[in-house]
């Protein structure tokens, strides 16, 4: 793992962290490689009512990750019911490779505790596995469900992370 550049915090959402996100959503390359995104990532108005809805639901932990420079670099969450709560995190491509999802994910990880914890991760997204894995993550299963993203049935690993 990088070592180097991975000081993070994470805080709560704000307007303005949403236009990193809007620019995030519409990277051609973060969304071949998360496959499982939205079916029209240019669509502003989804995008909108997507985020103000998760940001009323107060089931929904949502963070904004920052690096150590204050840099807005990237968003993690745990969402859905409680039998399947689950993780999602994402970082600005151009931030990738330096640790940034591994810590950001290792600080919500302690944040919320309830365990177990699921995840999902396309099969060939080496550094998302890679991210889940160390970070205690398991895999449990394999699947195969359609990706937006790829516009093609993909295949995902599907993680737990156990009490």
């Amino acid at each position: 793992m990088h070592t180097e550049n991975t000081a993070i915090r994470l805080r709560p959402v704000t307007d303005a962290d949403l236009a990193v996100f809007r620019q995030m959503a519409q990277d051609p390359e973060s969304n071949r490689m998360a496959a499982f995104t939205s079916q029209d990532p240019y669509d502003m108005a989804a995008f909108d009512a997507h985020w103000a809805r998760i940001r009323a639901d107060d089931t929904i932990v949502l963070r904004t990750v920052v690096d150590g420079t204050g840099t807005v670099v990237g968003n993690a969450s745990v969402w859905g019911p409680p039998e399947e709560r689950s993780v999602s995190y994402a970082i600005v491509r151009t931030h990738w490779g330096r640790g940034l999802a591994s810590a950001a994910l290792a600080a919500l990880l302690a944040e919320v505790t309830e365990r177990p914890l699921h995840a999902r991760a396309a099969a060939d997204n080496a550094g998302s596995l890679r991210v889940l894995t160390r970070n205690g993550f398991e895999i449990t299963a394999r699947e195969t469900n359609w990706a937006h993203a790829r516009a093609a049935d993909t295949e995902e690993y599907v993680l737990l992370l156990k009490a």
